[in-house]
């Protein structure tokens, strides 16, 4: 196997400029020319020999490269078909690396981890575009994709607002989603000039380590996030006042002011105040 040769910003643009390649702003393209946090990365998300890597938006290669040393098997998906013949030529010699030009988005990960690696768990790393960071992560949970854990490079108030705890001002839905699947561990804290090109704001590494079993009981998941995303639909109402102007939800107002008196915390009570737990309890006293 090869020592990995991009990581640095000289071998970066030599490359970039071989290829005259444009970066997509459509695409929220920024590489990695740091190999300090190259390393942290692949240390962080324990990547073994055993390991069957999916990587997303593998760009020019660069941590496709040091996944492929640390990995068995590496499945990268690039959407950007430019970038198609710079990953052929960076990952020369890279044997275990198979490279899929779609988009992650239209693609049935279930079906494709069940064809790579016989259904067993994978590990998901990834530098993700800011603008689908969402949709992708909750993706992977909300499908049920076997995957032992996460590691990805994410907008650092997006990570922050992934650990958040309750009654602080990024707790929200994305944070009890995440952490119903999930712990969540922030890895490292990355600046704007470990990029080409730059970012305008920080990144950060953050590693989701997946849960066999939810902390917490639901008996319907759908239900459970309707009333998590209706808690936070209108942050400064009442959690009575969010469950009823909800559009998702048909239950009548007696009906959840019930709930929410169950719940013991008064009728004041707002959704950000609540934990996993309260909003699991919420939700199987509906059902």
């Amino acid at each position: 196997m090869k020592e990995p040769t991009l990581g640095n910003p000289q071998n970066t643009i030599a490359i970039l400029q071989k290829y005259q390649f444009t970066f997509q702003k459509k695409f929220g393209q920024n590489f990695l020319i740091d190999t300090h946090v190259l390393d942290k990365i692949i240390r962080s998300a324990k990547i073994t020999r055993e390991d069957t890597v999916l990587e997303i938006g593998p760009g020019i290669g660069t941590m496709t490269q040091y996944l492929a040393c640390a990995a068995g098997k590496v499945i990268a998906v690039e959407v950007d078909r430019a970038l198609i013949p710079i990953l052929e030529d960076t990952l020369e010699g890279y044997e275990n690396v198979r490279i899929i030009n779609k988009d992650i988005l239209k693609i049935d990960i279930r079906e494709l981890v069940e064809r790579e690696n016989e259904g067993r768990p994978i590990k998901v790393v990834a530098n993700l575009p800011y603008y689908i960071t969402t949709p992708i992560i909750m993706g992977l949970f909300e499908n049920h994709v076997p995957m032992k854990s996460i590691t990805v490079m994410v907008q650092k108030e997006v990570a922050g607002r992934m650990q958040a705890a309750p009654g602080t001002k990024d707790y929200g839905a994305l944070s009890l989603a995440v952490q119903y699947y999930a712990r969540p561990y922030i890895v490292a804290n990355v600046p704007p000039n470990c990029f080409i090109p730059r970012p305008n704001v920080g990144s950060a590494v953050i590693r989701l380590e997946r849960y066999e079993e939810s902390p917490v009981s639901v008996k319907d998941e759908k239900l459970l996030f309707q009333i998590i995303r209706a808690s936070f639909n209108q942050r400064r109402k009442t959690l009575a006042n969010g469950l009823k102007n909800s559009v998702d939800l048909k239950f009548t107002k007696e009906e959840i002011e019930t709930a929410v008196e169950k719940l013991g915390k008064g009728s004041g009570i707002r959704g950000e105040a609540l934990t996993l737990e309260e909003f699991a309890r919420l939700s199987n006293y509906f059902h």
